[in-house]
């Protein structure tokens, strides 16, 4: 068995993932990773539709704790930092977590968000057409769209809101040392402890912190309520930054998706955001898993103790999840895709991200209906080893 770099899941040609992930699919579906520095347990690989399903969804024997992982790596320093937020606990923490944001995140309460992000996105494509013809739809529109809607739904003051976002910019990148990430993380929950302290001393403001500590007091600490706003920060902000520049840069290269998204009523509009999410799959890898115990997948033994980290890219693109998975179907309707992950651990963001883009991408090309690429599509600058993918900038003109 041939053991596969670590970085291979964050490699990509163009937009596509790298084709050596088909091929593992088809040969290799469980295959040996190679881990980074400072990560001393036998990992594997997970492409598969079906086994990224089963390592997902099974909390009871594969565990999202970050002390675990920490541990098996002999990392003891990081501990120290406590990432806390949903994705790096299990239960019965983050089962008690998890029911104080839930509500918040359910279809009905995002409804009162939905004029606050039609407001959002008229006054960015405003500030596009002030600055063009020719603008960069990363800077004026990705960014700004996801930010200014994570930091009102968190109550963040306007004064904070610039340093609050900026810390979720820089921790995606891999450079090879797991040292570095994680440290970028504890800058970013340094900085929300003391955001939290001064909403605990004066939580009579808006937004979802304060009524937290409202409506919780103690039963939350500073450091969890930290790790819940970083954990929605960092899942509401850059992957939805992503995938609005991503799906535009993918759109404006077919005259016939244009057209369809143009032209789409909202259920539509929906089925074609799916389908983008599908096909593009920003967050490129789960959360890794801890196996507890002895544990089968497609008949490869994972070891308790050993680590499994699943392809989300690879997964999505599985024919077991819906026939030619390979090719980009703006018609092809929603799927049981992996995008926001899987289980207990499903991105509790997902309907919020949906609705940001369900608008953010028809009205672009509403407004602007000649937009197009300024330059050459095939040399954009792509995020390159990033946990998250996406485009550091796109130039476009109309």
């Amino acid at each position: 068995m041939t053991d596969v770099n670590f970085a291979l899941p964050l490699l990509r040609d163009g937009y596509v993932p790298a084709a050596e992930l088909d091929a593992l699919r088809t040969e290799q579906p469980i295959a040996r990773l190679e881990l980074p520095e400072g990560i001393d347990v036998t990992g594997w690989l997970i492409t598969r539709y079906d086994d990224a399903k089963a390592v997902l969804g099974d909390h009871q024997r594969f565990s999202n704790d970050f002390t675990r992982l920490a541990e098996a790596g002999d990392l003891q320093s990081l501990l120290q930092q406590d990432p806390g937020g949903l994705g790096l606990i299990d239960p019965p923490d983050h089962t008690r977590l998890r029911k104080i944001v839930t509500p918040e995140f359910t279809m009905r309460r995002l409804r009162r968000l939905e004029p606050l992000i039609d407001g959002i996105i008229a006054e960015r494509l405003d500030a596009i057409a002030a600055a063009g013809p020719g603008a960069d739809l990363v800077e004026l529109y990705a960014l700004p769209i996801p930010s200014l809607v994570i930091t009102e739904l968190l109550g963040v003051p306007y004064e904070d809101r610039d340093e609050f976002v900026d810390h979720s910019a820089d921790r995606f990148t891999f450079t090879g040392d797991i040292g570095d990430s994680l440290g970028q993380i504890g800058e970013s929950l340094k900085y929300l402890r003391g955001l939290v302290e001064k909403m605990r001393a004066n939580p009579d403001g808006d937004g979802l912190i304060p009524q937290i500590i409202r409506e919780h007091g103690d039963d939350i600490t500073d450091t969890e309520l930290a790790g819940l706003a970083d954990g929605i920060l960092t899942g509401g902000h850059e992957t939805t930054a992503s995938m609005i520049a991503l799906g535009a840069h993918v759109l404006m290269q077919n005259p016939d998706y244009v057209s369809l998204i143009s032209n789409a009523e909202p259920k539509q509009a929906q089925e074609i955001v799916d389908e983008l999410l599908r096909v593009l799959t920003v967050v490129q890898v789960g959360f890794p898993r801890l196996a507890k115990e002895d544990v089968e997948v497609g008949g490869q033994l994972i070891k308790a103790g050993e680590l499994a980290l699943v392809s989300l890219s690879a997964a999505n693109r599985d024919d077991a999840l819906t026939p030619d998975a390979q090719t980009l179907d703006l018609r092809r309707g929603t799927t049981s895709h992996l995008a926001f992950g899987y289980g207990i651990h499903r991105c509790i963001g997902a309907e919020l991200g949906r609705m940001e883009l369900k608008v953010a991408l028809p009205e672009l090309f509403r407004r602007f209906p000649g937009i197009k690429h300024e330059g050459d599509p095939d040399l954009v600058d792509y995020r390159m080893f990033s946990i998250v993918f996406g485009l550091e900038s796109l130039p476009v003109t109309w």
